[in-house]
């Protein structure tokens, strides 16, 4: 058992050690050399099965050694094929039902007129004027572009100036990419003023998530030890949008490996208080938006990651539904949950990006052709809205356990100290859930029609170590390799732990959550059966359901907490625990059907346009 104990696994193996634990050892261990596996012992099989929650008897573990070792064989030949994050498994989720439709024929997106401004005359060089400027919508800035009151080198040169003048407060960027972005510009120009006009988003500046990759520029994955990291062709997102016009200016920040806003870099700051994380994943995108540094960004989500910055940053966060926009050149974290979608300053802006970038490639075989049919024109009181009723239901001050008799002075300082935080904690449930109650009244006032639904009952939460098996599966050599020490997040909730907790998942358990899935599917699809929009606070269950089962959010700024609201749990400079607070955004969320991301957007729309929340900026 030496090599066992260099190991740091003692007599106790668990699942998957007794597959790879002995040609582990022996890579580490100075001169073991060409070890030979160590020979799986019935005493091994007992360990691991306690941990796996099954019993064999001592005769059934006798039989078990041949297989075993021929398992650990297979599992050794499999080590040495170069697995990259970008192959993906020959297994690919695919959450529509049997018998579902949707569109498939692409139509032209029907908009608004957009109204005129009160004053078209604007310069980017100055200062007051490129204030305004930045935090206009892209919409907006791609008329001013097509009817020339403004150039495409104009607005980059801005839009870098910001950048470089905020990242100091929001350390929002990882790379800058401004000779593309000048030498793009240019070109935008020169065809706009040649007659050649590709739509929207042409000239107009941008920020990617630096999961994707950027030829010619590296691609960290916000992760130290992958600082030079760079691929050789664009990410396909990045390719249609450079075919849409739009200008890369900068890679923005992310959570290390796409978990949290804590980078290689340090930790990017919300705009409306940058003593606040702008929480993660897409921690650079939400922040940068809000900021007025870029037009849009682009995000990706998994379990969160576009709803949560986008919450926190005050934006807007279109995460479309899984199998709509193609992850070609993005990093990988879960093959079967992850997604890319735009983040912007309003609805119309992330639907026209999303229009963009949407569609089959022919590599990511998870993407289906669904159509994103965008119509801003129709009569939004002919949806069939439902909201979560029990989302929106007042907070119930939870009950902390009493103390026993005899406790000691600790334990009854331990308790009071346990009461004052959760009446802290339900005084700012209080505070918030005024601004979805005031939502559904707007929504009222509009003439939806509110259907009170609920989610189905059902473990959500207990299929996710499927995508933390995914993750591990994604990062095996780093895990073996030992190199993710060398990441900034160290603690039991940073991906270095859950990588290692995941590999303790054993493979008939991922295949029962995936069957389980199935019936989440089903019982999801039955959600929006009968409605086409389903209205919900940003957080809670609904966000594990839909990220498991496919379904597309928007999600929008729902207002920004007053002087008056509680503070947050800390005030530390970029504690963890230092969220919300006075002058702090909240959001709403709109769900959609799987590919119903037409009809989500235009109710949301048409939220946004009525409270015109998205319209308020920090102040930097």
């Amino acid at each position: 058992m030496a090599l066992a104990t260099l190991a740091g696994v003692g007599q106790s193996l668990f699942p998957g050690a007794l597959l790879g634990v002995a040609s582990s050892a022996a890579a580490q261990t100075p001169g073991v050399g060409e070890a030979k596996p160590l020979a799986i012992t019935i005493e091994m099989i007992e360990q691991a099965a306690l941990i796996a929650g099954v019993h064999f008897t001592e005769e059934q573990r006798k039989v078990m050694i041949e297989g075993l070792s021929g398992q650990r064989d297979d599992v050794a030949a499999v080590r040495k094929l170069p697995l990259q994050n970008g192959v993906a498994p020959s297994l690919v989720f695919d959450p529509v039902p049997a018998g579902a439709k949707f569109e498939t024929v692409r139509k032209a997106a029907r908009l608004e007129i957009l109204p005129r401004m009160a004053s078209a005359d604007v310069d980017p060089s100055s200062r007051s004027a490129g204030e305004s400027l930045a935090y206009l919508t892209v919409r907006r800035l791609g008329e001013m572009l097509h009817t020339r009151k403004v150039t495409s080198v104009q607005l980059t040169r801005m839009y870098l100036g910001r950048l470089r003048r905020l990242d100091a407060q929001l350390h929002c960027v990882i790379t800058y990419t401004e000779e593309r972005a000048l030498q793009q510009a240019a070109t935008a120009d020169r065809e706009i003023s040649g007659g050649k006009y590709l739509g929207p988003l042409h000239g107009i500046a941008w920020g990617a998530k630096d999961l994707l990759a950027v030829a010619g520029y590296p691609t960290t994955w916000g992760a130290a030890g992958f600082e030079q990291q760079s691929f050789d062709t664009d990410a396909m997102v990045v390719q249609r949008l450079e075919a849409a016009g739009a200008v890369l200016i900068a890679k923005l920040s992310m959570g290390a490996l796409a978990q949290g806003d804590l980078w290689f870099g340090g930790r990017t700051r919300n705009p409306w208080n940058v003593r606040q994380g702008s929480s993660g994943s897409s921690a650079g995108s939400a922040s940068a938006v809000a900021a007025g540094c870029v037009g849009f960004a682009i995000g990706t989500e998994t379990l969160g990651s576009i709803s949560s910055p986008s919450t926190r940053c005050g934006v807007t966060g279109l995460r479309p539904s899984f199998g709509l926009v193609p992850r070609t050149g993005a990093m990988a974290l879960s093959w079967s949950m992850d997604k890319i979608g735009p983040i912007a300053r309003s609805v119309e802006d992330a639907a026209l990006v999303l229009a963009a970038i949407q569609g089959p490639d022919g590599h990511d075989l998870a993407v289906r052709d669904a159509a994103f049919n965008l119509d801003f024109t129709g009569d939004v009181r002919k949806l069939r809205v439902g909201y979560i009723k029990s989302a929106f239901d007042a907070p119930v001050l939870a009950a902390v356990k009493a103390l026993g008799a005899g406790a000691t002075a600790k334990e009854r300082e331990e308790y009071e100290q346990r009461v004052v935080r959760s009446k802290a904690s339900f005084d700012r449930q209080v505070y918030d859930a005024a601004f979805n109650t005031k939502a559904l009244e707007t929504l009222r006032g509009m003439g939806i029609a509110l259907q009170p639904m609920e989610l189905p009952e059902f473990p959500f939460g207990a299929l996710t170590p499927m995508l933390e098996a995914e993750a591990a599966a994604a990062f095996d050599e780093l895990t073996r390799s030992g190199r993710d020490a060398l990441l900034t997040g160290q603690k039991p909730g940073d991906w270095p732990n859950q990588f290692r907790v995941a590999r303790l998942y054993p493979a008939v358990e991922y295949i029962q959550a995936a069957r389980a899935r199935t019936l989440a599917l089903a019982a999801m699809t039955k959600v929006f059966a009968d409605i086409d929009v389903l209205v919900t606070p940003s957080g809670g269950t609904q966000l594990t359901a839909t990220n498991l089962t496919g379904q597309p959010a928007v999600i929008v700024p729902n207002g920004l907490r007053g002087a008056d609201a509680p503070p947050a749990p800390n005030d530390g400079d970029g504690d963890p625990g230092n969220v919300g607070g006075p002058g702090t955004p909240v959001s709403i969320t709109f769900l959609g059907a799987l590919y119903g991301e037409a009809k989500a957007c235009a109710l949301a729309h048409a939220y946004q346009q009525k409270t015109g929340f998205h319209l308020v900026h920090p102040k930097l």
